[in-house]
């Protein structure tokens, strides 16, 4: 007897230690197995008291938009199905004002990074009829507020419809493409602004405003497209990189009861970039935000659309430089909310309608990291912020005044916010390294008062049956400055044995990469190279965000210096402990991360033994003019600025394993970063590997592609690492 349970409990062991060791694959990792669920295209509905999402049934090829009840979520009911329409499917919603329409996206094809183009219908809920807006691919339909008219672009011009006549108004005839856009903003702007409908209604639905781009002076980049053709098709677009001519803007108002259009005169204000045009509450008054080439002086002008009067409204300087947000809010009374960094961390203030400072709403050594708006009766400021913990996040409620603050989320971890119309309710997406994302509706009256709609429970199911090991986060005393970093171990970690070190980290201007938050692709991958043997470290150094303007801006005029030499440092940090192998210690990065890991690997030549760099930026004059110059002015202005921290001129430091990795097709960063950094290797002399993915844009995705791809970097590290 006592020798079965002996062979029982043996092969227990057994069991259980082949469970608690499954190991992960790129094929899972890629193939769909640690995929969340999410609540699609969430809209909340005018009544309160519901909201809707997409949803998708793959095996009948319907698609709906269901409505909840927040507080039963249980309760649902069905407001439009594709089955019913004269369409198959579609791919994204949005509501009338008055919510009885709703224009549908269908075969939606990506622009840019952020805008797209499609065939768009408006349904009548009330009619129960389906229209097409035009037979045409158009971009950037807009309900008027009184639902009764779409204005849209199409061949870069702007075009106003008419619903119920079906009449088709033609607001601009200039339109041209690579010379002149009408409504819609350029490359840069969309990239870096993240502007792509330049265009908006005022609250009386009689009058549009507009920007125009003249783009017609700037310089335009060409991309092969390869497609498995004979011959390679080219496309042409205009990129103004660093130092390089932008669009011209100018800045229009349509009035669609007189047909006539009026150019808003901004001549005798600095207005070099036009990020953001926006109406007031008064339907008569106009606000334009303006910024100098430097970026470092903020306007908001205020145009009187019925004599053409413009002045200024608010002005904001900066020594380094001052941020473009979507946080801009004027209440009943014309007065408004913005954020701004001028007290060097970030806030909410409230001004009134002259531009004088009422209050300032939030104060303290911490960051409003998002600006959700105000309720109806203008008495509750709601934002999300750091001001807890700085790798966490939670939601907060403030009178104007700035007293009377609640804190309405409570668990470790980042919540993120999605209000109800009314802002009585929120549905809150939590997670945090070691919970996917669980989505509740939580009261902002008694947040304590909470109900589930999702908590990924096959997914945390999935994870428990691999057995992560646990992001360790730190503060490490780095050049002056206390640096939060994290790091995975492996699983059976041994201190007494020693370990290679991969460290990760993006690095560029306002990121985080050490955040208390699920698992991206990226960790997954660090997971399974703990799996491997390896330890996985990241370090957000001098320039990242959430721990002030000061903190942040740190690195202006030398952007990649103070980057990189905090990641070398670090790895000297990590060599001196007693369980890391010195002699093994490797670094990677994406974009602006694979720009930090070549010169860390190229500077710290002693320390770093390999680097891989994804998507490079590799000199500066390269890149596009908003970003570029944000943190560097022009190189006609510092040079050194922009030579000194390139690795093209650090090339001949190499001595490890280097390999570049880059997307044929990029039109952010362009291939010719990586192809002059391999040119620049190759006049050194010096040995490295290099993965071109043809036709593949920044991102390197699509079919088999990062699976290609993260089995590439998997193996150059087991091979040299």
């Amino acid at each position: 007897m006592l020798k079965l349970r002996l062979f029982v409990l043996i092969l227990s062991s057994i069991f259980f230690n082949a469970h608690s060791q499954k190991q992960l694959t790129l094929e899972a990792i890629w193939g769909g197995k640690f995929r969340a669920e999410y609540l699609e295209e969430i809209h909340h509905l005018k009544n309160g008291k519901e909201y809707s999402t997409l949803t998708f049934d793959r095996a009948n090829n319907e698609t709906k938009i269901e409505a909840y009840n927040y507080l039963n979520p249980t309760q649902h009911h069905t407001l439009l199905s594709s089955e019913t329409l004269e369409i198959s499917d579609f791919d994204s919603y949005e509501f009338s004002p008055n919510e009885t329409k709703v224009l549908l996206g269908t075969k939606i094809k990506r622009r840019y990074r952020y805008s797209s183009s499609g065939i768009f219908y408006v349904y009548d809920f009330q009619a129960k009829t389906l229209k097409a807006i035009s037979d045409n691919a158009i971009i950037s339909p807009v309900f008027s507020p009184d639902g009764n008219k779409i204005a849209y672009v199409f061949n870069n011009n702007l075009f106003i419809k008419h619903l119920a006549s079906g009449k088709l108004i033609q607001v601009t005839t200039d339109g041209k493409k690579n010379t002149i856009i009408n409504g819609l903003s350029d490359w840069v702007y969309e990239e870096e602004f993240e502007l792509v409908t330049a265009f908006a209604w005022n609250s009386t639905s009689d009058q549009l405003a507009y920007f125009k781009f003249d783009e017609s002076k700037v310089p335009q980049y060409s991309m092969m497209l390869y497609k498995n053709d004979n011959y390679p098709e080219t496309e042409t677009f205009k990129y103004p990189k660093a130092g390089e001519t932008n669009s011209q803007l100018s800045a229009h108002v349509y009035n669609s009861i007189t047909t006539k259009t009026a150019k808003i005169d901004l001549s005798n204000f600095e207005s070099y970039y036009l990020p953001r045009l926006q109406w007031t509450n008064d339907p008569t008054q106009l606000c334009i935000q303006t910024l100098n080439r430097h970026q470092n002086k903020f306007s908001i002008l205020s145009v009187n659309t019925k004599n053409k009067k413009v002045k200024t409204l608010y002005t904001e300087t900066d020594k380094a430089y001052v941020d473009i947000t979507n946080n801009l809010t004027f209440l009943k009374d014309n007065s408004f909310l913005l954020t701004s960094e001028k007290e060097s961390y970030n806030h909410i203030f409230h001004y009134n309608n002259k531009g004088k400072l009422i209050q300032q709403v939030t104060n303290g050594n911490w960051d409003v990291t998002h600006f959700y708006g105000i309720d109806r009766t203008e008495k509750r400021i709601f934002y999300q912020s750091t001001e807890n913990n700085n790798i966490e996040r939670q939601i907060f409620s403030v009178n104007k005044k700035g007293t009377n603050k609640k804190q309405l989320t409570s668990s470790n971890g980042v919540h993120n916010a999605d209000f109800s119309a009314d802002y009585s309710l929120f549905i809150d997406t939590f997670s945090n390294t070691t919970t996917p994302y669980q989505f509740s509706v939580v009261n902002t009256t008694d947040s304590k008062k909470s109900i589930s709609l999702k908590n990924n429970k096959k997914l945390s199911t999935t994870v428990t049956d691999y057995h992560f090991t646990k992001k360790e986060f730190n503060t490490i005393s780095l050049n002056g400055e206390d640096l939060n970093s994290w790091i995975l171990k492996p699983k059976d970690f041994d201190a007494s044995k020693k370990y290679p070190v991969l460290l990760f980290q993006y690095s560029g201007p306002g990121s985080q990469m050490v955040k208390n938050s699920w698992n991206s692709y990226n960790d997954l991958w660090h997971h399974l190279l703990t799996q491997k043997g390896y330890i996985v470290a990241c370090i957000d150094g001098r320039g990242t965000g959430f721990k002030g303007g000061k903190f942040k801006k740190s690195t202006q005029l030398q952007l990649g210096k103070l980057e990189a030499q905090d990641q070398i440092d670090f790895a000297k940090h990590l060599a001196k402990q007693p369980y890391v192998d010195a002699s093994r210690i490797g670094i990677w990065g994406w974009s602006f991360g694979g720009f930090t890991a070549l010169n860390a690997i190229l500077k710290g030549n002693t320390i770093f033994k390999t680097a891989i760099s994804v998507a490079p930026v590799t000199h500066w004059k390269y890149y596009d003019t908003i970003y570029t110059e944000r943190f560097l002015t022009t190189p006609q202005e510092n040079s050194s600025g922009y030579n000194d921290n390139s690795p093209l001129s650090h090339a001949d430091k190499l001595k490890g394993n280097l390999l570049l990795v880059h997307g044929s097709a990029d039109d952010n960063v362009h291939l010719q970063n990586t192809l002059q950094m391999a040119s620049e290797l190759t006049k050194a002399n010096k040995a490295f590997d290099m993965a071109i993915y043809p036709d593949k844009n920044h991102g390197i995705y699509g079919g088999n592609t990062r699976l290609h791809l993260y089995t590439k970097m998997t193996n150059f590290l087991l091979e040299h690492l």
